[in-house]
């Protein structure tokens, strides 16, 4: 009689056989995964920490050059020294720099900024003067909405809508797990006065008499306390100024024994502050709303909402969606809707859902095949292996804090291949020995398993040191496969587990029936089916030939040859294929100098062309103003587009169920013709899709350095000239080339006569200060009105046609030191010149950026044709050096 085997791992499988352990392991793994598949949070895309900040610094008075030699520079050396920073950014502008620092990948979030923080307040003492302030604001990727609103209506405007955001928004940041909401679009109340010129002559006053009069009326204080009549009384000063009228009748001085009030030189009107910027939505035929609703321009304004850090966004968002459906009826008067034109907790579960669905589907299918070639029992067993072994990954990655995401569920998915390769090794050598009837089914379970015990680990250990190197992966594709690399050998190792436990005592009970039965001569020899046998060795059997097996090599060197020949004939190649989305977006660049209202015009005729495509269920354009902002363009600073040249177009597509093309064919049909729109106004047009990975800033990205000794307008021209270079390369494929220079625009500089100003006792100071007052206004205070959700502004400042030319700025009153009224015109000239550019720096150096897109055909080709053939025929210009970046 065979001796029983020995050994440690033996001993596991025999402790299993005999104990009530096999089912307490599958009960309680069945149970956690269960309980992990409902308690971890589920998102669409992988936690990613990657800490960064921008530090904004206000320099006011400064060229881009000064900006840049007293600010950036100093400022990114100190960031450069931080440990763990990866890359130092900053960009100069005229008054204002700034610096964005990002660390490596994985840096603990919350000591970065600590680190951050204490550097910059360390060296206060090196900050040069003139410096008014500098805010530090941290980037992360829970800042990104996964909720937004938009209420629209026909017949409210901006003010109407953004008041009634406003209180929706208050209501609802009651809510558990939100994080950050703001309202984009619209226009706040606000206290407006505009002076007029002549009367403020007239009266001998002035923008600063104004200002000063509002402060002075509009203060209170405690001023103590006082005991009297055995009581005790709290005094303060007042009244503060609370309404239109009470700001209208305010004095600002006196003229002949008679009071000058506000409303002597000034319109004070109460209302919407000015427009500086548009956002409005129209509906396109895949819409569900009512159908007169369609193709209408709908004044509309979009509250966001963000989520705390680890709560499931699936929850959250149907928390934030219900709440707003109960106060919609309540809140919202007639003619005003709301629509949710962003719901990433939906995206989130579908995609977690179908993901699911599909593995489900594949272990079916597995256990399917099992049973068809081995038998219902063997097939019983394989299929419980595989849940258990998916149940105890799913819990360790809540255990370990990480989310649901489709990356974690496309490794699942991935390694089921991988996971039963174990049982089913087990299973069919336990069946063999059973059969074959040499020893008892207990012994013949034991001999079984200890026989292949070394294939079993070795095949797990070749799979955890295969997929070792994806944890080396480095910038932000590391964390995002992360769970990748983490999830198929921790699935393996379950398998490995549930292979040498609950796999044999299952086995063990369901197939030691078949000792009753002798084996045949034949199954002595092979216990196979003979089926199975016989299709493998007709399908086997030429091969075996020396001939043959020349030509299924040879056959298999062909394939490999033409895949690798691939790239030669110009077949798209991705390391991740582009998702179906069921949203687009549009970014549109006008040259540097046009109005807000031109653009809104190029907007509007831009969403007339989209509200007639067929897959398009709404448009919201935001014009001066940025949209909402995903992940893809909190990493491209999307939220800093709020100039008059700037608009963002979000597409919202009909879901992918009910549609046939994917949301990539939808943006190259439409390429062409919103391609053509931008062209006729100069303007530079992106159709921006989220991305399948990490965010990029764009599919190719060059950054253009030079020498030492070259000025940043010859890097700019060198950009210009590798501009020309990638359209010359494949102008069909490589489009939306641009770079991060402005186009030429023009400013105005007022040049103070010194001697003039001195005459008259007035500093440039005072000048400037004037000017800025008549074209930005000043903030006086706020109105004290009660019921109030955000601060009502006092704010005085020049009707849009008395600061619109530079003539009428010129007959600007001011007071001199003797008391004497001048005129702006008698104190200097206005001087037209070009703007200067904003300055970049990567990493201490000036660089310029590249950007450009590619439409079908891969990017790492494109960039290998031109370092390689296109660029040594035509180089760029001495001195300019280009590093490429590809997707």
């Amino acid at each position: 009689m065979q001796e029983r085997p020995s050994g440690f791992i033996v001993g596991i499988v025999h402790t299993f056989l005999t104990g009530p352990l096999s089912i307490i392991v599958v009960i309680a793994a069945l149970i956690v995964g269960l309980l992990a598949v409902l308690a971890t949070p589920r998102e669409e895309e992988p936690q990613i920490v990657v800490p960064m900040a921008d530090v904004y610094v206000n320099f006011p008075g400064h060229s881009p050059a000064e900006v840049e030699q007293l600010v950036t520079v100093p400022l990114e050396k100190l960031l450069w020294q931080i440990d763990g920073v990866e890359h130092v950014y900053s960009v100069s502008r005229r008054d204002q720099a700034v610096v964005t620092v990002r660390f490596y990948v994985g840096e603990d979030r919350e000591r970065s900024l600590i680190r951050l923080r204490d550097k910059v307040s360390s060296h206060i003492d090196q900050i040069p003067p003139g410096i008014s302030g500098w805010v530090i604001k941290p980037v992360e990727i829970d800042d990104v909405p996964i909720v937004t609103l938009t209420l629209y209506s026909k017949k409210a405007d901006g003010y109407e809508l953004r008041r009634l955001a406003e209180e929706m928004k208050t209501r609802l940041e009651s809510l558990r797990d939100i994080s950050k909401t703001e309202i984009i679009g619209g226009y706040r109340r606000q206290i407006t006065i505009e002076p007029n010129i002549e009367s403020m002559a007239g009266r001998n006053m002035t923008l600063v008499d104004i200002n000063r009069a509002l402060m002075r009326n509009n203060s209170s204080i405690t001023a103590g306390t006082i005991t009297g009549d055995e009581k005790t009384k709290l005094v303060i000063t007042g009244p503060l100024l609370a309404s239109v009228e009470q700001i209208r009748r305010t004095v600002i001085g006196t003229k002949n024994g008679r009071c000058i009030r506000i409303e002597d030189i000034a319109k004070v009107t109460d209302g919407p502050e000015e427009a500086e910027n548009y956002v409005s939505m129209v509906f396109g035929p895949a819409s569900k709303v009512n159908k007169a609703k369609h193709f209408q321009h709908l004044n509309a304004v979009t509250i966001t909402f963000s989520k705390k850090r680890g709560t499931n966004a699936v929850a959250v968002a149907k928390n934030i969606i219900a709440a707003a459906n109960r106060l919609k009826g309540k809140l919202l008067p007639s003619g005003v809707d709301m629509v949710v034109t962003r719901n990433y907790g939906k995206t989130a579960n579908a995609k977690v859902n179908n993901l699911i669905n599909s593995m489900i589907f594949a272990v079916l299918s597995v256990v399917a095949l099992i049973t068809f070639t081995m038998g219902w029992r063997e097939g019983t067993v394989v299929g419980l292996a595989v849940p258990v072994s998916f149940a105890l990954a799913l819990f360790v990655n809540y255990i370990f804090g990480y989310t649901i995401n489709r990356v974690t569920l496309f490794a699942l998915i991935l390694s089921l291949g991988l996971v039963v390769d174990d049982p089913i090794t087990n299973v069919d050598n336990i069946q063999r020995h059973i059969r074959l009837g040499n020893v008892p089914p207990f012994m013949a379970t034991l001999v079984a398993v200890k026989e292949v015990l070394p294939p079993v680990i070795m095949s797990t250990l070749a799979i955890i040191v295969s997929f070792t190197p994806m944890f080396f992966i480095t910038g932000m594709m590391g964390p995002y496969m992360g769970p990748m690399a983490i999830m198929v050998p921790l699935t393996v190792s379950f398998s490995t587990f549930c292979a040498l436990t609950f796999v044999p005592w299952l086995s063990y009970k369901l197939l030691k029936g078949y000792a009753d039965k002798p084996p045949t001569p034949e199954e002595k020899e092979n216990v196979t089916p003979a089926w199975i046998r016989n299709s493998y060795r007709r399908v086997m059997s030429p091969f075996l030939k020396r001939r043959n097996a020349f030509l299924l090599l040879g056959f298999i060197a062909v394939m490999l040859v033409i895949s690798c020949a691939l790239m030669v004939f110009k077949v798209p190649l991705k390391m991740l294929p582009f998702d179906n989305k069921n949203e687009l977006q549009i970014v549109l660049d006008m040259p540097e100098g046009t109005t807000l209202e031109q653009t809104e015009a190029v907007t509007r005729e831009i969403t007339n062309y989209l509200r007639n495509i067929n897959e398009v269920t709404d448009v919201e354009a935001y014009t001066g103003i940025n949209a909402p902002i995903d992940f893809n363009g909190l990493v491209r600073h999307y939220g800093l587009r709020r100039n008059p040249n700037n608009a963002d177009i979000r597409i919202n597509l009909a879901d992918k169920t009910h549609r046939q093309m994917r949301s990539h064919a939808i943006a190259l049909r439409i390429r062409p013709a919103l391609t053509a729109i931008a062209k006729k106004y100069n303007a530079v047009l992106s159709i921006v899709e989220v991305p399948p990975g990490p965010p990029v800033l764009s599919t190719i990205t060059v950054e253009i350095y030079g020498d030492e000794d070259l000025r940043y307008r010859d890097l700019i021209k060198g950009a210009k000239v590798l501009e020309d270079r990638l359209h010359s390369e494949d102008s069909k494929h490589i489009v939306q080339i641009d770079d991060m220079s402005e186009t030429p625009h023009k400013k105005l500089t007022f040049v103070v006569d010194t001697d003039k100003a001195s005459l008259h006792g007035l500093s440039v100071k005072e000048i400037t200060d004037a000017l800025r007052n008549a074209i930005n206004g000043t903030v006086s205070g706020i109105a004290h009105i009660e019921k109030e959700r955000t601060p009502v502004l006092i704010k005085s400042r020049l009707a849009r046609r008395d600061r619109s030319a530079a003539e009428r700025l010129g007959q600007i009153w001011l007071r001199g030191g003797n008391g004497d009224m001048v005129q702006l015109a008698e104190l200097g000239h206005f001087v037209t010149s070009l703007a200067e550019q904003p300055i970049y720096h990567k990493n201490l150096k000036r660089v310029v950026f590249v950007t450009a897109e590619c439409v079908g055909r891969p990017p790492g080709e494109i960039i290998l044709s031109m370092i390689y053939r296109n660029l040594p025929r035509h180089p760029l210009p001495p001195g300019i050096h280009p590093e490429w970046a590809g997707e």
